[in-house]
């Protein structure tokens, strides 16, 4: 990259130890950005630390002529996200943008889904959403500029099975930056979400597939959904480029970028005396029965093979 669009910002980044969150770390950086790499190096459940995974991102930014520095605490809570931030301005004076990668997974039926697994994996992404952005806000308003990008999933987007926890956290997350993009517009600050697909210990574990198709995707997504394709459109949705740009669902899946639509009403009934039990269902199931979401999974939707 020759123009260094995030020259001078200050990015904070969650879960960059791996995966997605890892590369756009790393396209942050070569795109001019002072980087705050966040990461507890917990399990794909959310068990353990380890510190070792955000080090090595910081140890190749600074390797490459960046700036970086390691940050370990948990945003599932607010005295974790605000430390996140707070190592943004002690390092480096600022915080212009921050970018919400951290997840666990505690895929299961959902019959089988204990209050516990919904709730970890809630206070890790969605709650996490809240935390960072919520710790950044005020600087961001004081400044009078600042970017959330979040990271939201076909899951709940579209449906998965066997991750009610996991999509209802990432349908969520598309609602709060919704609101954020709102609330925040009048100090020029900009909230959107991107939908990834990529090849991340993230995907290893989804349920529903046999061995056979589980390590046939594997192999596809390993080699033409890499986390970082990713990258790219996240370190733009913070630069001064995407200043117009706030309130969308963007989707990145190898060299795709594509723009989601959001709910609108599509189709309505009037009565003039009202509706009642009885005419309900005397008129709406046939008048609508076309216009039903379909129960479909990601793979139904975003059928074709990535390019």
């Amino acid at each position: 990259m020759t123009a260094k669009l995030l020259k001078d910002k200050v990015i904070l980044v969650t879960g960059a130890g791996r995966g997605v969150g890892r590369e756009i770390a790393l396209c942050a950086a070569r795109a001019g950005a002072k980087v705050v790499v966040n990461d507890l190096g917990a399990s794909l459940t959310g068990e353990g630390r380890d510190a070792s995974p955000a080090q090595e991102v910081v140890d190749l930014v600074r390797a490459e002529g960046g700036e970086g520095v390691v940050n370990g605490d948990s945003v599932a809570t607010a005295e974790g996200a605000q430390g996140v931030v707070d190592a943004a301005i002690s390092n480096f004076g600022r915080i212009d943008g921050a970018i919400h990668s951290a997840g666990i997974l505690r895929d299961v039926i959902f019959h089988r889904m204990t209050p516990e697994d919904f709730e970890a994996v809630l206070r890790v992404h969605l709650f996490g959403a809240f935390n960072v952005s919520h710790a950044c806000a005020p600087h961001f308003r004081a400044q009078e500029s600042g970017a959330f990008v979040h990271m939201t999933s076909t899951s709940g987007l579209i449906g998965s099975f066997g991750q009610a926890n996991y999509a209802a956290a990432k349908m969520g997350i598309v609602g709060l930056s919704r609101a954020i993009s709102l609330d925040m517009a009048k100090f020029k600050v900009r909230s959107n979400c991107i939908a990834p697909h990529a090849f991340s210990r993230m995907i290893e574990a989804i349920p529903g597939k046999s061995p056979e198709e589980q390590a046939r995707e594997m192999e596809k997504r390993r080699t033409r959904t890499r986390a970082d394709q990713i990258a790219p459109l996240a370190a733009f949705l913070c630069s001064d480029a995407a200043a117009g740009i706030t309130g969308q669902i963007f989707g990145a899946r190898g060299n795709e970028v594509y723009l989601y639509n959001q709910p609108r009403p599509i189709r309505t009934m009037h009565r003039d005396d009202g509706w009642t039990v009885e005419s309900l269902a005397e008129r709406l199931p046939n008048a609508w029965a076309s216009a039903f979401t379909p129960a479909e999974r990601t793979k139904d939707v975003i059928g074709w093979d990535p390019i």
